[in-house]
């Protein structure tokens, strides 16, 4: 991906004044949603390291990032749609996101419609587990 090309999360910024500043530091994602987003932005660029960082210590499978790089690999991503967020602002401790992302996988359009239960560890958002 281009640096000025714009985010895959659906913001209208760049990627490097949006998930990009998460992906670089995860404390930069203020919010539960904004983790939401730079985990789908990882998922799209197959970002492996991302996606376990961003994953709670009590949820996290590191067997597990072989099988989604290679996974998010092989669908093309479209877009993502928040639904939803419950709680989840830059002074709550957790939240809830609704979303749908949106993805094709060979010749079939597919979503993948979940509701994430985020928490803060170690002074940031990580991605706990769904709802």
């Amino acid at each position: 991906m281009k640096k000025d090309q714009n985010c895959p999360c659906g913001r209208p910024l760049e990627y490097i004044h949006c998930c990009g500043k998460a992906h670089q530091n995860i404390i930069n994602a203020k919010t539960a949603e904004d983790l939401m987003r730079s985990r789908y932005t990882a998922f799209t660029m197959a970002n492996g390291d991302y996606l376990m960082e961003s994953h709670h210590s009590m949820t996290r499978k590191s067997a597990r990032k072989n099988e989604l790089v290679l996974w998010a690999k092989s669908v093309k991503w479209l877009k993502l749609e928040i639904i939803k967020t419950v709680d989840g602002g830059e002074e709550d401790s957790e939240g809830i996101v609704e979303f749908k992302a949106h993805f094709r996988e060979g010749k079939k359009r597919k979503v993948m419609h979940q509701t994430g239960k985020f928490l803060r560890e170690f002074g940031h958002w990580v991605y706990f587990d769904v709802v």
